[in-house]
C-alpha cells in the first residue's frame, strides 16, 4: 500500500499528528517536498515533538524516514532537529533515516537573500518564513545548488561552490550584503557528516516497494500553497500536491494507492495572501478558535489566520490532491461556541460562486455564510461517531456532503490515540 497524506488547505492541517498515528501501519515514511519552512507538531505519551524536515514517522523506532529528492535541506537546522530529538530519546541512525543525495542543500546565502528580499518588499511582502527556501529552489532550477550527494567529496564541490557564491554575491551586493566563499566551503565540512545518512532513495523505495512494503509519503503545506495550483504567488515553492509524491520521492514509476487529505474543523492560514473566511470583524471567533486550538505556527510561532470551514476552497483542494478519503482534526476545537459558521460559497462581483476563482479575484471575494448549531459536551474522550453530540454529528455530515469527500478519520483532541473512525 502506498498512501499520501496531503493538506487540503493553506497548510498547518494537523498532518504530523494523522502521520504520526497512522504510521504505525507503515514501513516507510517520506517526505517528499519542501525544507524547514513548516512544522508538523506530534503529541503522544514520549512527549510533544515539532518537526520540520524529519519526517513525522521518526518517532516511531520500527519506521524507516525518507528525504526524497524533491526536499530542500538547510544542513544546521537538520543537524539542530536531529540533536533535539536524540536528546528526547528518539533513536536516530542511517538504519531509521535515509536522505537522497539529489535533495539540494539550502545554504546560509539563501537565508540571507530571503530575508533581504522581504524586507526590501515591506508591506508588499509574501510572509515568507525567511529560511531560504524560495531563494533555493530557484537555484535548483537554476542549477546553481549544492546537493546532499556533494558532501561525499567536497574538494571536487570546492570549485563549483565557489563559482556559485561568485555569482550569488552579484546580486547580494546590490543589497550591500556579501558572503565569504571560505565560510561557505567550512559550513558544508562542519555539517558533511550528515552524509552518513545519504544514499540512493529511489533505489531503495523501489525495492522496498517490491518487497511488498507499505509506504507513506508525507506532504508539507497544502493545496492552496502548491507552487502550480495554489494562490501563487502567496504560495511555497514546491509542488506539495500528492501527484507530486513519488516524483519528489526518486520513485516516478510508482503510483499512490490512496491520497489522504487533512483539513481543520475550522480554516486557519499563516502567512500573506487571500484568506476569504478570515474572520477579521468577529473578534471571539477568533479568540476561542486562536486559544483553544493553540493556532501559532510550528515554525514561526507566528499567529495564525482563522476563519470558518470554506467548503469552496476546500472542496478545490480536494480535487487537486486528488482526495479518496479526509481525516478531519481539530473538531474539539469548536465545543463551546454557540453557532458555528461555515462559508459555503463567495460573492464575486455581486455573483454567488461556488467555484474557486482564479488567484487574484480572490481578493474580492466575499464570504456567504451558514451557521449550524454548536455543542458544549466535552467530546475529547469520545470513541465512536455515534457518541458524538447531535450537533457535531450534523456538522461532520454536512462537510462531507458538502465536499463531496468520505471522511474516514475525525481527530477529538491532540494526543495520539484521540480519534474516531467514522
Amino acid at each position: 500500500m502506498k498512501t499520501a497524506v496531503v493538506g487540503i488547505n493553506w497548510g498547518d492541517e494537523g498532518k504530523g499528528r494523522m502521520v504520526d498515528l497512522l504510521s504505525e501501519k507503515f514501513d516507510v515514511v517520506v517526505r517528499y517536498q519542501g525544507g524547514n519552512n513548516a512544522g508538523h507538531t506530534v503529541v503522544n505519551e514520549r512527549g510533544k515533538f515539532v518537526l520540520n524536515l524529519l519526517p513525522s514517522g521518526i518517532l516511531r523506532p520500527e519506521v524507516v524516514c525518507v528525504m526524497g529528492n524533491g526536499m530542500v535541506v538547510d544542513l544546521e537546522h537538520l543537524d539542530g532537529e536531529i540533536a533535539r530529538l536524540k536528546a528526547a530519546g528518539i533513536t536516530i541512525t542511517p538504519e531509521n533515516l535515509k536522505i537522497s543525495d539529489k535533495a539540494v542543500i539550502c545554504m546560509p546565502y539563501n537565508k540571507l537573500q530571503d530575508v533581504v528580499e522581504e524586507d526590501r518588499l515591506k508591506d508588499k511582502k509574501f510572509g515568507s518564513t525567511r529560511r531560504g527556501i524560495g531563494p533555493i529552489y530557484a537555484d535548483k532550477y537554476m542549477k546553481k545548488a549544492m546537493r546532499m550527494g556533494d558532501l561525499k567529496d567536497l574538494g571536487r564541490a570546492k570549485q563549483r561552490l565557489y563559482d556559485i557564491v561568485e555569482w550569488k554575491n552579484l546580486t547580494l551586493k546590490a543589497y550591500n550584503s556579501e558572503v565569504n566563499p571560505d565560510d561557505m566551503f567550512k559550513w558544508l565540512e562542519k555539517y558533511s557528516y550528515l552524509y552518513n545518512f545519504v544514499c540512493d532513495t529511489g533505489e531503495y523505495l523501489l525495492n522496498a516497494s517490491k518487497n511488498g512494503k507499505n509506504i507513506m509519503f508525507e506532504a508539507q503545506l497544502g493545496a492552496l500553497r502548491d507552487i502550480d495550483l495554489g494562490i501563487y504567488p502567496y504560495t511555497s515553492s514546491s509542488n506539495a500536491i500528492a501527484a507530486y509524491a513519488p516524483i519528489g520521492a526518486g520513485v516516478p514509476s510508482l503510483k499512490v494507492d490512496v491520497s489522504l487529505g487533512i483539513m481543520k474543523a475550522y480554516s486557519t492560514c499563516v502567512g500573506e495572501g487571500p484568506f476569504v473566511c478570515e474572520a477579521l470583524d468577529d473578534i471571539a471567533l477568533q479568540e476561542h478558535l486562536r486559544n483553544v486550538g493553540g493556532e501559532y505556527g510550528a515554525a514561526t510561532g507566528r499567529p495564525r489566520r482563522v476563519g470558518a470551514f470554506d467548503v469552496v476552497a476546500s472542496r478545490y483542494g480536494i480535487l487537486a490532491q486528488g482526495a479518496d478519503e479526509i481525516a478531519l482534526t481539530k473538531l474539539d476545537v469548536l465545543t463551546g461556541l454557540e453557532k458555528i459558521p461555515v462559508c459555503v460559497a463567495y460573492e464575486l462581483n455581486g455573483k454567488r460562486i461556488t467555484t474557486f476563482p482564479y488567484s487574484t479575484e480572490l481578493n474580492d471575494c466575499k464570504p456567504i455564510y451558514e451557521y449550524f448549531d454548536g455543542w458544549t459536551e466535552d467530546i475529547s474522550g469520545v470513541k465512536s461517531f455515534d457518541e458524538l453530540p447531535e450537533a457535531a454529528r450534523k456538522y461532520v455530515n454536512y462537510i462531507e456532503k458538502a465536499t463531496e469527500c468520505k471522511i474516514k478519520y475525525i481527530s477529538v483532541g491532540a494526543e495520539r490515540e484521540q480519534y474516531i473512525v467514522k
